[in-house]
């Protein structure tokens, strides 16, 4: 099992949208330098996380994304499903062909240890991760250094 980027970018990005305050709708540009993931990327995946329902988005001068449901309600789980990632240990996709058209000898193995990542990450949720004092930290010094580079960059 290799879980991509893909998958890590959307759950990076979906963190950092919920430690962000619920009323404030938040840039792609925003998460995009917090986190160091391009803007075009973030797009694509957006596109796909507001289709499965787990962000919002409001148009115009002050738009942005933020949670269409509430951090306990999205599981880490649904975020790497909905951008179309797998946490399949399989090489079959679980269809027991995996060698020559047959079943191998461990395809059981991987298939259980699939269900258990799965079954783990489905009991996780953003608001779990935002309770973890890791997330906190990092989030404070990625703030931080946004804050910091802003003001190099306008030269205050």
């Amino acid at each position: 099992m290799r879980l991509t980027t893909r998958g890590r970018y959307a759950v990076t990005a979906l963190l950092d949208l919920a430690l962000q305050p619920s009323e404030q709708t938040i840039t792609l540009a925003e998460i995009a330098a917090r986190q160091t993931i391009s803007v075009a990327y973030l797009e694509q995946l957006f596109a796909k996380l507001k289709r499965h329902g787990l962000v919002s988005s409001v148009r115009g001068a002050n738009g942005g994304y933020h949670l269409a449901k509430p951090a306990d309600a999205i599981t880490i789980l649904e975020i790497i499903e909905a951008v179309n990632e797998t946490v399949d240990a399989t090489r079959c996709d679980h269809k027991g062909n995996c060698q020559n058209g047959a079943m191998c000898l461990t395809h059981d193995l991987w298939r259980d240890l699939s269900h258990h990542i799965a079954d783990y990450l489905a009991k996780i949720t953003l608001a779990d991760m935002l309770a973890r004092e890791n997330v906190q930290t990092v989030a404070l010094r990625q703030n931080s250094n946004q804050y910091d580079s802003l003001l190099a960059a306008t030269g205050i």
